[in-house]
């Protein structure tokens, strides 16, 4: 029998034809979209809105997420949601077996770019309580050295210009909380679900910043007093889908999905309960969420998921493309690069915190097997995406910390050393792959050195403790040396306790 495609008509009979779970809620006009969610990528779809997707089969009718997409790339996004009237389908995998069900949490798709002033009155409408992000690193415009807004970006000077639409995130923002301010409303919580340390501290700095730089001290103290912005640390490994993915779910399910989403049965969102305009019941989520009450507990939360999952992505990634493996089980089934990655995250082990009832070694045990999962497959491409907002979080805190406590960090230092080798786009064998970073032409100009100081000068991604640090300077050196002269497989030995 031929798939059936998704929209809301065929549900019925998707759900008939197999083990597949379909929303039973209303959609449409029926409910009240209370989140406008920026960044509807496979992330976004695997976490944030499969929770507000089983709230809504418990009754939750005033939280339905709009997306919005700021990009142009957005539009094939907003093409696809709208032809399956935003409906769309989750594959989880694992060694066990699939599982599939049909989300309908996003309710509509508004693109920026063919109207600000759309996106602009959806997150001021009295029905907003919480607009959410996943903008991935790099739309903070966060300078890593100086904690500030990157004010002299282009993107950000182009949104100051009040005689400019909005292109950022936060021109958005403060378009939409400047006029809600000015109707006598309620700030809306802005809720960051991307993958940063002190994500919501950061973007609550970044909006106010942006708000003082636009000459509105009023909304910036409006901001600053009543908005909220929670911290969260979130967690699911959710890999780009390809074509195969799209034929597997209409042979096994017998659905024909346009854009599904896959990801892993592990689920994981830890979040500050601080909202300025109500929120969700997120307990009522059985299984993923813990709600706590301050920044600190997040922080310890997070802290261990960047810098083991995160850091651990990172060890995969850059030197495993160099080797030439095409998928992160691929490289977890080599045994010494396995023990590599292990060995990695207890370096990192004595500089994290102890958080009561976690126990780190179970953590890390955990994260191998999620990482040798080979139902997910999941490319090294994705891990390496925008490493210029990534290394400086995930990888080069851990170091600063064992440079300040005179700790071991060999393993931390080979992965800078690869990453640095992978900047210039070319692996052991001389193939040429794709560097995909908003920085990467000032990465290239300076990765073709073999002193690691130059790339360590950019001072917005890298602070003194580290350019200063003669023992640090010394271990990347070496191995960038090593790798340059042996390649990554022969080299790892060499980094084996």
């Amino acid at each position: 029998m031929a798939p059936l495609k998704l929209n809301s008509k065929n549900l019925s009979q998707i759900a008939a034809a197999g083990d597949v779970k379909v929303p039973s809620y209303p959609r449409g006009s029926a409910v009240k979209e209370g989140i406008v969610h920026v960044g509807v990528g496979g992330f976004h779809r695997a976490h944030l809105a499969v929770y507000v997707d089983q709230l809504m089969q418990n009754g939750l009718n005033d939280y339905a997420i709009c997306g919005v997409g700021l990009q142009p790339f957005d539009a094939a996004m907003r093409d696809v949601l709208e032809s399956q009237d935003h409906l769309y389908t989750v594959i989880e995998r694992s060694a066990k077996g699939n599982a599939a069900h049909v989300v309908g949490s996003i309710n509509s798709y508004l693109f920026a770019p063919d109207n600000s002033e759309a996106v602009i009155a959806k997150m001021a409408h009295p029905d907003t309580h919480i607009v959410s992000l996943t903008i991935t690193e790099s739309g903070y415009y966060y300078n890593e050295n100086t904690h500030e807004l990157q004010s002299d970006h282009p993107d950000i000077v182009y949104d100051l210009n009040p005689a400019n639409p909005p292109r950022t995130t936060f021109g958005y923002l403060y378009a939409a909380l400047a006029r809600r301010h000015k109707q006598g409303l309620k700030p809306f919580t802005v809720m960051s679900c991307d993958n940063m340390q002190k994500n919501g501290s950061i973007t609550r700095h970044m909006v106010e910043s942006f708000a003082r730089l636009r000459g509105d001290p009023v909304v910036a103290k409006w901001i600053a007093e009543q908005g909220a912005f929670p911290n969260a640390m979130v967690d699911r490994i959710t890999p780009q889908t390809n074509a195969s993915d799209k034929s597997d779910l209409a042979e096994n399910f017998g659905i024909e999905d346009a854009w599904p989403v896959i990801t892993e049965p592990f689920t994981q969102w830890v979040i500050e309960d601080q909202f300025s305009d109500g929120r969700p019941p997120f307990e009522q989520v059985k299984v993923g969420i813990q709600i706590v009450k301050g920044v600190h507990e997040v922080e310890q939360f997070e802290k261990h998921k960047l810098r083991l999952l995160n850091g651990g992505h990172s060890a995969i990634g850059y030197a495993g493309q160099l080797a030439g493996f095409k998928y992160v089980h691929e490289v977890m089934e080599d045994p010494v690069y396995r023990r590599f990655v292990w060995q990695t995250m207890q370096e990192v082990k004595p500089l994290l915190p102890m958080i009561p009832g976690v126990d780190i070694d179970a953590y890390c045990s955990t994260l191998i097997e999620r990482f040798s999962n080979p139902a997910i497959m999941d490319q090294l491409p994705r891990l390496c995406l925008n490493a210029s907002g990534k290394i400086p979080q995930f990888i080069m805190p851990s170091i600063a910390e064992a440079i300040w406590v005179a700790g071991p960090f060999r393993h931390l230092c080979f992965v800078v050393a690869a990453w640095f080798r992978y900047i210039n786009g070319v692996d052991d064998s001389g193939e040429k792959f794709e560097v995909v970073d908003p920085m990467r032409e000032e990465l290239q100009a300076r990765a073709g050195s073999s002193n690691p100081i130059d790339v360590l000068k950019i001072d917005n991604l890298f602070g003194d403790d580290l350019r200063t640090d003669k023992r640090f300077l010394e271990e990347v050196s070496t191995a960038m040396d090593l790798i340059a002269q042996d390649g990554i497989m022969n080299t790892l030995p060499k980094y084996i306790d």
